[in-house]
C-alpha cells in the first residue's frame, strides 16, 4: 500500500502515474527518515534535492549521496533547473521523491511550475522565531503565511513525518492539532 501523500497529477507524456510520488519539505534534506522511512515503502528509484546552494556545491552533493543506496539516483537541482526538469521527473517510470529544505524553496518551485498539487511538510525544526505547531514542525509567521498561500493556490498541504503516521491537514497542523 502506498503512503497517502502520493501526488495526484498524471504525467502528460504517457498517462502513467507521475514519477514523483512525494514532494516533501524537510530541513534535513536527505537523511534516514527520507531514504528508509519513505523510500522503502515508495520503492523509490530517484531523489531530486532542490536547493540552490547544494546544487552549486560538489562537496555537499557528495555528502548527501553517501546516505543513499547505490540503486537510487540522486539529482541536485536549483529551483530554476528543477522547474525546467520537473515534467521529466513527473514522467519518469520510477517512483521518486522531490525534497526542498524550506518552505520558501518549495513555494518558489510551485510558483515556477504550477505542476505540484500536493506537498508534505515532513520536518521543519526549531530555530529562533519559530513556533512549535507539531513536534516536528516549527514555523515563523512568514512561513505560516507561505504555507497558507500554497494552499490558497490549490496545493494540498499536510504534515506527515513518516508513512505510517496520519497526514495532518494544514489547518490542523497550524493549530497544533495532530500529534499523537
Amino acid at each position: 500500500m502506498r503512503p497517502s501523500v502520493a501526488a495526484a497529477t498524471r504525467c502528460s507524456c504517457s498517462g502513467e502515474p507521475v514519477g514523483v510520488e512525494l514532494y516533501r519539505i524537510d530541513d534535513r534534506l536527505i537523511h534516514g527518515q527520507v531514504v528508509v522511512g519513505w523510500g522503502k515503502p515508495l520503492d523509490i528509484g530517484f531523489i531530486v534535492l532542490v536547493d540552490d546552494e547544494v546544487a552549486a556545491s560538489e562537496w555537499e552533493q557528495e555528502l548527501y549521496r553517501m546516505g543513499v543506496p547505490p540503486d537510487v539516483e540522486v539529482r541536485f537541482e536549483s529551483v530554476d533547473s528543477a522547474a525546467r526538469a520537473l515534467a521529466g521527473y513527473q514522467c519518469d517510470p520510477r517512483p521518486g521523491i522531490l525534497l526542498t529544505g524550506d518552505i520558501a524553496t518549495m513555494h518558489r518551485l510551485v510558483d515556477a511550475t504550477h505542476a505540484i498539487h500536493e506537498v508534505n511538510v515532513g520536518g521543519i525544526h526549531y530555530r529562533p522565531g519559530r513556533v512549535e505547531r507539531l513536534r516536528y514542525v516549527f514555523v515563523t509567521p512568514e512561513e505560516e503565511e507561505a504555507l497558507r498561500a500554497l494552499a490558497g493556490n490549490g496545493v494540498a498541504v499536510s504534515a506527515q513525518d513518516v508513512p505510517a503516521a496520519r497526514p495532518v491537514p494544514l489547518e490542523d497542523m497550524l493549530a497544533g492539532r495532530g500529534d499523537a
